[in-house]
Order: C-alpha cells, then structure tokens, then sequence
C-alpha cells in the first residue's frame, strides 16, 4: 500500500498538470556478488528506468 499512498499524496500538491509516480526504488537486494550487481541493492528500478528512457 506504500506505493499507492505515495502517489495519492503527491496527487493533491500536482493541480492539473500531467504527471505520473514512478516506485523506482524497489527493496531488491542481493547477497551474492555477481558481475552486473555488487552485494546490496540492485538498483532495480532505477536501472529499468534508465534503459527504457536510452532507449525511447
């Protein structure tokens, strides 16, 4: 339910403007180390976001 909280707070600061709420910041962590992703967070959303916006 963060997520959608999140997004309805946001909804009475935007008025009529456009807009759209990105859960970018996912809690996907990893143990192993492995090439693409050290130990920790994967970055997971963010890194999603910015190869769909390369790629647009």
């Amino acid at each position: 339910g963060g997520t959608l909280v999140a997004g309805l707070f946001l909804q009475e600061f935007i008025g009529d403007t456009p807009w759209v709420h990105l859960d970018i910041a996912g809690p996907v962590t990893t143990e192993e180390v492995e090439a693409e992703f050290p130990r920790g967070a994967t970055g997971f959303g963010v890194r999603t976001l910015l190869e769909v916006v390369n790629n647009w």
